[in-house]
């Protein structure tokens, strides 16, 4: 006797698929010439299966980078903020010269004008930031952060001149460029002695 075909593990297929060929399509054409009528017809489904599940092809490409994310170790938390903040700089300047950093590249330009890509580029982004300054937070509470510091400006000053140069490709980035900038980072960051937080 023949098993029936089991409709939810068909549809989860179709959904990989779709992301699979959004994001194929994003790195190959671009943001700008990826289209829901391309990603269906390299999924192999019909458009309105896609618009059952995504309003667009900005929230299709968004899944897809949510679920890089999830894959992406936490924060990491070796009681050394310095170390810490190397790794996770480090993996994320890897992630950035990868597929996956076309795409954000993409959602990045297209949040400018998309209001799908703004909200969940937004989205994205403060997590990230918020994990970033708990690990911060930890570390001011510890001695090792200047107790006065503004975190949501460290977070801009650690991670701006990595999205500066990635984005407008001012210049390839050396080898060590987040350890030397860390280097310039923690000259202003670090407690002075004596106990004066300032």
């Amino acid at each position: 006797m023949s098993r029936r075909p089991d409709p939810s593990r068909r549809s989860e297929q179709s959904r990989q698929a779709i992301l699979a060929a959004a994001a194929d399509l994003c790195v190959e054409v671009g943001f700008a010439a990826t289209t829901i009528e391309a990603i269906a017809a390299r999924a192999g489904v019909g458009k309105q299966t896609i618009y059952r599940w995504w309003p667009s092809k900005a929230a299709v490409l968004l899944e897809q980078m949510q679920r890089v994310r999830e894959a992406s170790a936490d924060f990491p938390d070796t009681g050394d903020l310095r170390a810490d903040l190397l790794a996770q700089t480090t993996a994320l300047e890897g992630l950035l010269a990868t597929n996956d950093g076309a795409i954000w590249r993409g959602l990045l330009i297209a949040a400018q004008s998309d209001d799908v890509a703004a909200d969940g580029v937004r989205a994205l982004l403060e997590r990230a930031v918020t994990d970033a300054k708990q690990r911060l937070a930890k570390a001011q509470a510890s001695g090792e952060l200047r107790a006065d510091a503004d975190l949501d400006m460290v977070v801009e000053i650690i991670y701006g001149p990595l999205y500066h140069a990635w984005l407008l490709r001012v210049r390839p980035l050396p080898p060590g460029y987040m350890k030397e900038i860390l280097t310039l980072v923690f000259d202003g960051l670090k407690p002075a002695t004596g106990g004066d937080a300032r």
